[in-house]
């Protein structure tokens, strides 16, 4: 009787990555690109409709900065509240990250997941799970560079 000789953890190994490689399925970049394209940009034409009308009732240039993002945090809140903005970015990917509806969305969608948990610790919580790092990051790094900013000033 022939002894079979077992194969080593590491051809097993390759053997796999193979196997995954093969049967994994492809990216479509270009149908991704073009659709966050398009999405990130919809949402942002969005924005500048609110803008222009705005500005076409009359509103003064400083109240318009405050406003306009107040109604874009609200329609992102909205749809994320009725289950439309996750539609919309398995559609569209990385087009409804960019602008500060996916921001809202972040902030959102977490607080909706957790309520069940109540108030305190699911909703206050777990609020800023996907949004917190991207503001301690954001405002850490504005501070490191206001920081530079005020050295070299200094100097120059």
């Amino acid at each position: 009787m022939v002894k079979k000789k077992r194969p080593t953890e590491q051809q097993i190994q390759e053997k796999f990555q193979t196997i995954a490689e093969q049967t994994n399925p492809k990216p479509k970049i270009a149908r991704n690109c073009s659709r966050a394209f398009l999405v990130g940009g919809a949402i942002c034409t969005l924005g500048q409709i609110f803008q222009e009308l705005l500005i076409k009732y009359g509103f003064p240039e400083d109240d318009i900065k405050m406003i306009l993002p107040i109604i874009m945090v609200f329609l992102g809140a909205l749809l994320t509240g009725v289950g439309i903005y996750d539609k919309i970015a398995t559609f569209a990917g990385a087009g409804t990250v960019v602008p500060i509806t996916g921001f809202s969305n972040a902030i959102v969608a977490p607080a909706i997941e957790f309520k069940q948990e109540g108030f305190v610790f699911g909703v206050a919580a777990k609020m800023f799970t996907i949004a917190g790092p991207v503001l301690v990051y954001g405002i850490g790094s504005s501070v490191i560079v206001g920081v530079i900013y005020y050295i070299i000033q200094l100097f120059t």
